[in-house]
């Protein structure tokens, strides 16, 4: 149909707009029907501006360094230096080439991670509830929306129950509204797409999708907010050290030339040469190599049903040293089946629990209603189609229960499921009973078995009362206990969690029973009575509750509220990881250092999460964190490696001009030796990790960094001094050459020395792309002077059978003295760190 004004919308009677959409309130659309309207109307999503191709191409162009590149080329084609002007323009577009080769894959992945990340709603198709795609929703759709859900599309709400809103996404107010059925002006009986339900649940038809909702026509919020890490931090506030350093280091550089040699000096010259050293100190392809190792681990993770929101958050799940979560679904199956009943009257037990469902069709999505479902039999099913539902009020984890008022010949009963002390507090029921019952639950909870307890109560039904109004003195009628298996990969992640340093923490609102025997069978727990509940935790005070987050590794019986402040005090001694899942896990979600939620999660926990899990799995989470930790280690192996070698030769080769009356290298072999070098620093992202780079958490240090670099980089300033040493009272073309040559094999080899903490032999095997691209630049970089090439283009003379020989020598010497080196670092390291943690503890 035609869009038409809202206010008409809001107005007309709910029948006759049902009509208008050409869909049924019980039957919702059928399948082919709606897959024709999904062809007309299109996918129900805003289609954010997508980054093109050229896109990505001109964000190579946006770069300091590239601007200093650029303007050394104007500078040249200014001076009529061509061939240094061309070369500079060429060696731009290399790299800017291979950026943009890396960066375009990173968009393909992500735009596949948006795919996996879906979300779903329930609507009504041909009877019966399903979950549908969101971007498949389509105009005359019935759908069903509960507490924490987002709003998919414009609708109308046809049944509501306690109904809350939160429309701050339009209107800028946090406070919610209240929303209904009756017709009025005011839009209280629609939502728009975008919005958010804070409580109660509702049943609503589809109006309008995709560009034609409200949401559609405002532009302006079809913008995405870029969340930066600490990591993106660190390297932002490092980068902009490095290149004040070399801003200072260069011109300090400049003026002593100026001053020493008077005259003779070439302002020009210099001004070139200063551009093309700051150019090949700086870790230019570091953004290239951040973002092809977070893509890269990214699509490994989605291999593995893990979605990444936001690229960073790799890092960040790397850093996590406590993961808290709830048991269901992660630690075990979440697949119930019912494995015994308390039901002292006999009475129907399996009818009552079934109807008191939230589900409308026998086609159960909930796993304690598939259970319960699967217990009944012709009989109960044939006197569970005499029922009718009226109203209900959804499960609130707050509560711990839900109510569902039914109706059959003219009478009406409420039934209400919960937790069993929830339940005991509105039926009428002896103390002596209640003993018995809860001597069963404990009993059932040692198995590791969970329950539900049913009452209900025959009610004479006025539309005017609340359906709360109905819950007290009902009728107990049982308890019925579940079993939930463990998953088989479960013991092995929590094994594996141990082997990382990362503490589990299990954040439940199940029985002490339940929890402690989950605990133990897990390997979290030697005795199951280790078990700390909500209420025990809040009598403590601020000095044990820290304490107590410590000592206990289970949680049980515990409200979001008291769950958000267990985050909160882990969050202030830890890197916290969460998995959360409902409404009132979004406060928590916020707060942990990264926030996890599997794909069913409600709409708010998804969209303040890092991560999405399509498969709830502790392995994977695991997993996760240690791709996370070995990317770090890769990203920070760049950075160490490429600026302990970049700055030993930056300032060898400074210093040296200072000494000589021409330049040690030309600005145009600097600019060759920085492309060549960065081969096979490109392929670190590959590279392999030692288990011993993933054994605990490490963060951005950027005093250990510059320490780091400092001290290997005065290894590689030695290297380059005895080069020039050897060859500075040679002609300008064979000190130029050969220390070209020499420059790019020591950091070569240098490479292959630092990407492990221990021994080269001892490490792991070095990714075969580093070996094939550090063998090709090895083979170019011996190549090129003995090319016309080399000697017309970048000035080389080709070089002596005995001068390779003493370049061979320094690379050996290189590499020996960096393994000791860096052996001598590492152990004076982390001495001083077991220091200072003896010392804090």
């Amino acid at each position: 149909m035609d869009r038409v004004d809202f206010s008409r919308i809001s107005k007309l009677d709910s029948e006759i707009l049902i009509k208008e959409f050409k869909t049924n309130l019980q039957n919702g659309l059928g399948q082919k029907d709606a897959t024709q309207r999904l062809v007309n109307y299109g996918p129900n999503e805003i289609i954010l501006k997508k980054s093109r191709w050229y896109h990505i191409l001109l964000r190579q162009f946006k770069s300091p360094f590239i601007y200093l590149l650029l303007g050394a080329a104007i500078l040249a084609f200014v001076l009529k230096e061509m061939t240094d002007g061309i070369m500079i323009l060429i060696f731009i577009f290399i790299n800017a080439i291979l950026g943009f080769s890396q960066e375009y894959k990173s968009e393909k992945t992500l735009e596949l991670l948006k795919k996996y990340s879906a979300s779903l709603v329930k609507a009504i198709r041909d009877g019966k509830e399903e979950l549908v795609k969101s971007r498949d929703l389509v105009p005359g759709d019935i759908i069903k929306l509960v507490t924490g859900d987002k709003v998919p599309a414009d609708v109308r709400f046809l049944e509501t129950y306690d109904l809350g809103l939160n429309e701050s996404v339009l209107t800028g107010e946090s406070i919610s509204v209240k929303k209904g059925v009756e017709i009025n002006e005011e839009f209280s009986n629609m939502a728009f797409s975008s919005t958010s339900i804070v409580s109660g649940s509702a049943k609503a038809l589809v109006l309008f999708t995709g560009k034609k909702t409200r949401m559609g026509d405002i532009t302006s919020l079809a913008v995405e907010t870029k969340r930066v890490s600490n990591f993106e931090k660190g390297i932002a506030r490092f980068s902009s050290f490095i290149l004040k350093l070399v801003s200072i280091t260069l011109v300090a550089m400049l003026v002593a030339n100026i001053l020493i040699k008077g005259r003779e000096a070439n302002i020009v010259e210099l001004i070139i040469f200063s551009i093309a050293l700051a150019v090949s100190v700086i870790p230019e392809a570091l953004p290239v190599v951040m973002t092809f190792s977070l893509s890269k681990g990214a699509l490994q993770l989605a291999r593995k049903k893990v979605v990444v929101r936001r690229l960073s958050a790799i890092e960040d799940l790397g850093g996590i040293q406590v993961l808290c979560s709830d048991k269901t679904g992660t630690l075990t199956e979440n697949e119930l089946t019912v494995a015994n009943y308390y039901n002292p009257q006999n009475n129907n037990l399996i009818l009552y629990s079934n109807l008191g469902t939230t589900s409308i069709s026998k086609d159960k999505i909930e796993p304690f209603d598939i259970a319960l479902w699967s217990e009944m039999d012709k009989k109960n099913e044939s006197d569970y189609d005499k029922y009718k539902r009226i109203s209900e009020c959804p499960f609130d984890p707050k509560r711990k229960i839900n109510s569902v008022l039914v109706s059959s010949s003219g009478k009406y009963e409420l039934i209400s499921r919960g937790a069993p002390e929830v339940i005991f507090q509105i039926c009428k029921i002896s103390k002596q009973e209640v003993t018995n019952i809860n001597n069963w639950i404990k009993a059932e909870g040692i198995l590791g078995h969970r329950v539900l307890a049913i009452a209900k109560k025959k009610v004479v039904f006025s539309k005017k009362q609340d359906i709360k109004y109905y819950e007290k003195n009902l009728e107990f009628l049982g308890v019925i206990s579940f079993v939930d298996p463990i998953k088989s990969t479960t013991v092995s992640a929590v094994k594996q969690a141990e082997e990382l340093g990362v503490k589990i923490k299990i954040i439940t609102g199940d029985s002490r029973e339940v929890s402690g025997a989950v605990g133990k069978k897990v390997g979290l727990l030697k005795n199951p009575e280790d078990v700390i509940s909500g209420e025990e935790f809040d009598e403590l005070d601020q000095k044990g509750q820290l304490e107590a987050i410590d000592k206990y590794s289970v949680f049980c019986r515990i409200s979001p509220e008291q769950k958000f402040h267990i985050i909160e005090l882990l969050q202030s001694k830890y890197q916290v990881g969460f998995l959360g899942e409902g409404i009132n896990d979004a406060p928590a979600l916020k707060l942990a250092g990264v926030s996890i939620v599997v794909q069913s999660a409600s709409d708010i926990s998804r969209e303040n999460a890092d991560i999405v899990l399509l498969k709830k799995n502790l392995k994977v989470i695991v997993d996760g964190i240690k791709e996370g930790r070995e990317i770090f280690a890769n990203t920070t192996k760049y950075i160490k490696t490429t600026l302990a070698s970049n700055f030993g030769n930056f300032y060898s080769v400074a210093i040296a001009s200072l000494f000589i009356k021409y330049l040690p290298m030309l600005p145009i072999q600097i600019l060759l030796l920085n492309l060549l070098s960065d081969f096979p620093m490109i392929a670190i992202a590959n590279d392999s990790v030692d288990s011993s780079e993933v054994k605990k958490p490490r963060f951005y240090d950027i005093r250990e960094m510059m320490l780091f670099c400092t001290v290997l980089g005065i290894v590689s300033s030695l290297s380059d001094f005895i080069v020039f040493a050897f060859f500075f009272h040679y002609p300008a073309q064979v000190l130029q050459t050969n220390w070209f040559i020499s420059s790019i094999l020591t950091e070569i080899v240098f490479i292959f020395s630092i990407r492990s903490r221990g021994l080269f032999l001892k490490a792991k095997f070095p990714a075969f792309s580093m070996i094939i691209l550090s063998l090709v630049a090895t083979f170019l970089t011996v190549l090129i002077p003995f090319t016309r090439l080399g000697h017309s283009l970048f000035k080389f003379i080709s070089p002596s059978f005995n001068h390779l020989m003493i370049i061979l020598g320094v690379v050996i010497l290189e590499f020996v003295s960096s393994e000791f080196v860096k052996i001598a670092y590492y152990k004076y390291i982390d001495k001083k760190n077991n220091l200072t943690a003896r010392t804090a503890s």
